[in-house]
């Protein structure tokens, strides 16, 4: 998991960079918008939730970046899903990387730092969420802040990821 600025300006070039790692190393790579993601445990829950469902054949997506991006959205619709992607506004980027090939001489199971650095500038950063974004984004209702407090949000979005098996 990585978070920083993004560095290559146009979001599709970006993104085809980001495919492009993918395909040399084996692995999968979800940009996701920064400001979206709750805490490294929001992430990291929906990459083993994703992974469980890609095992189980329960998946919805076709591939694992958009499948963790599914479940880190709490949505279980992918158009919706894809609101919590890149889009031309998005100032910070969460890598998430799972999966890889098996590690022999010629390869590495995930991008090492320098290719990483070419798409995203880590900043040194972790996690640092509008609260209202988040709300909006999960769907957190008033009633909701008023019976768990507002410091119990990053609580409210591990529920949904967890609910998104439940959604029909």
């Amino acid at each position: 998991m990585l978070f920083g600025k993004p560095v290559i300006g146009s979001r599709d070039r970006m993104l085809l960079y980001l495919r492009e790692l993918e395909a040399k190393h084996g692995c999968a790579i979800q940009a996701i918008d920064a400001d979206f993601v709750v805490s490294r445990e929001h992430l990291i829950f929906a990459a083993k939730k994703a992974l469980a469902a890609f095992g189980e054949g329960r998946n919805i997506a076709k591939n694992q970046g958009l499948e963790i991006l599914r479940y880190a959205s709490g949505e279980r619709q992918i158009g919706r899903a894809l609101a919590m992607g890149v889009s031309p506004t998005t100032r910070r980027i969460a890598l998430v990387m799972v999966g890889g090939k098996e590690i022999d001489s010629s390869t590495t199971p995930f991008p090492d730092v320098n290719e990483l650095v070419a798409a995203i500038e880590p900043d040194g950063l972790d996690v640092s969420f509008d609260p209202v974004l988040v709300r909006e984004a999960f769907h957190i209702t008033d009633d909701e802040i008023a019976a768990v407090g507002e410091g119990r949000i990053p609580d409210l979005v591990l529920e949904r990821v967890a609910l998104v098996d439940t959604y029909r």
